[in-house]
């Protein structure tokens, strides 16, 4: 191929390329300057998330303080799992994760009322509850490095 033929097939795309409707590129919905990169969102937010949306009165959303819940309060859980469609192994993952957290451990105070679901009063935490809790806090503590 001559230098003239690939100077006709040139001028040839370039006319073609004029009359097609240019390709725009895809905008980015963040600016890329700013923008963090992209993490995998924990599913366990999603269904702590969706446990604040139906229960806000037990798990309240931050910078509320957290409430210390009901003792078996997984079981008044499992009774609305298919409505909420959460399995019984998403339900007490969640729990775990909700109360492995700082701020529930501060909750955990002797004499606190313990809520249900709805918000209401069922039982109190015991001083051994709190008491144990205090050791954890304190072994937590011990561990992280200075």
């Amino acid at each position: 191929m001559g230098f003239e033929q690939l100077a006709t097939l040139r001028d040839q795309l370039a006319q073609q390329t004029k009359t097609e409707k240019p390709i725009k590129p895809r905008r980015k919905m963040v600016d890329e300057t700013t923008a963090k990169p992209a993490r995998k969102a924990d599913p366990l937010v999603s269904i702590i998330g969706l446990l604040q949306k139906n229960f806000p009165l037990a798990f309240p959303k931050k910078p509320a303080p957290k409430v210390p819940l009901k003792i078996g309060i997984h079981h008044d859980l499992a009774a609305h799992a298919e409505q909420l469609g959460l399995s019984a192994a998403d339900i007490r993952a969640a729990l775990k994760k909700w109360c492995q957290g700082k701020r529930y451990r501060e909750c955990i105070v002797a004499d606190t009322a313990r809520v249900n679901l709805q918000g209401q009063e069922s039982g109190i935490v015991s001083k051994e509850e709190a008491t144990y809790i205090d050791r954890r806090k304190s072994q937590t503590q011990a561990s992280e490095p200075a």
